[in-house]
């Protein structure tokens, strides 16, 4: 079979790149080949997130490698057969644990079985989707698709210290998977913020949630200190979940040494207020990564499908190109703009 190649210096040259081959890879049982990995970083090649990816990809299709290893700025990924089961990967660092999930979660959900995931590492990074994020806005639109998927959080994990563990149940959609369009939020429903501070004074938490409370116009119930361990710190993740009829966002800033309470709360209302100032059903971050499955959704069934967000990244459109080499779908994508909406897109896929 041939080698796909990739060049991983092309468009924003990052990790994702990477964990989208590796799980197009397994899909479809394509091998490829990437050179110059994460080349668009400070610190380019496998740091120690990427390479468990690779190698937890590798333990559930009994890949072959070279170039796995710390630092490779070169990997070639020959997959097997994805085999559904019980695993257990843990990052031994802050590394995330949702990224992880991401790379194997398509392929899980294609098996021929259930499989049961237990994943350790970081819950909660600045550069990764939260736990929240994946529970809330991604895992609901892969059950409407037909695959079935249970996230449970058993300890927050924060960067630097990780430490975090979240267990996953996929169920692979039995009657293949089922493209649907996309393209309005539908009515409000609810909304609501929350901060996890472990280790922090409950101050800290406290005077977040008021800035933004006061920013949105929320109070009461919709502002939240979460419960949370001690030990599970220190950490500090403010989100705003935006509940809709057909879909739910959740947005997210991190509070770090040296930023207040009130720039943390700031920042985490300039996006939400950005977000509900379109109709464009995803925010930037949905709209990256609903772009894979839905992609194989549309292969596999020989249906089109689209759906329309609110910014398309320089992230999103990198990974737009990478799924094409492997899966024979085309994206176009479209500008909108209207008087009432204000610039958004629309991303049609297509089987090519």
């Amino acid at each position: 079979m041939k080698v796909i190649e990739i060049d991983g210096s092309a468009g924003e040259g990052g990790g994702q790149m990477l964990r989208s081959a590796l799980a197009l890879s397994m899909c479809t049982g394509q091998p490829f080949a990437m050179q110059r990995i994460r080349a668009g970083r400070a610190k380019p090649g496998l740091m120690r997130q990427h390479l468990a990816c690779v190698n937890a990809a590798a333990e559930i299709c009994g890949a072959q490698m070279q170039g796995a290893e710390m630092n490779s700025q070169a990997l070639q990924f020959t997959p097997g057969p994805v085999r559904a089961g019980e695993y257990r990967f843990v990052i031994a660092s802050a590394g995330s644990c949702t990224l992880l999930l991401q790379t194997l979660w398509p392929a899980l959900m294609l098996a021929n079985g259930e499989s049961r995931l237990t994943l350790g590492g970081g819950t909660h990074n600045p550069a990764a989707p939260p736990f929240h994020f994946l529970e809330r806005s991604y895992a609901p639109l892969l059950h409407r698709l037909g695959a079935r998927c249970e996230l449970r959080l058993r300890r927050l994990g924060f960067y630097p210290a990780g430490g975090g563990e979240m267990d996953v149940t996929i169920t692979p959609a039995t009657n293949g998977l089922v493209p649907f369009d996309i393209t309005e939020r539908g009515a409000p429903v609810a909304s609501h913020a929350e901060c996890f501070a472990p280790a922090l004074p409950r101050a800290v938490a406290q005077r977040e949630l008021d800035h933004l409370g006061q920013a949105l116009g929320w109070s009461g119930e919709q502002l939240q200190v979460a419960a949370v361990r001690q030990n599970e710190g220190p950490g500090n993740a403010l989100l705003a979940t935006l509940a809709y009829e057909h879909l739910s966002e959740v947005f997210t800033q991190f509070g770090m040494k040296g930023v207040s309470a009130e720039k943390v709360a700031h920042d985490l209302a300039r996006e939400v207020r950005r977000h509900q100032g379109s109709r464009a059903a995803l925010g930037p971050y949905l709209a990256d990564q609903w772009a894979l499955p839905l992609a194989l959704a549309v292969w596999r069934s020989g249906r089109a499908a689209s759906y329309t967000c609110t910014e398309l990244t320089p992230h999103a459109r990198s990974n737009f190109e990478v799924i094409e080499r492997f899966v024979p779908v085309r994206f176009v994508p479209v500008r909108l703009t209207t008087d009432a909406t204000g610039d958004g897109w629309r991303v049609s896929l297509s089987p090519a």
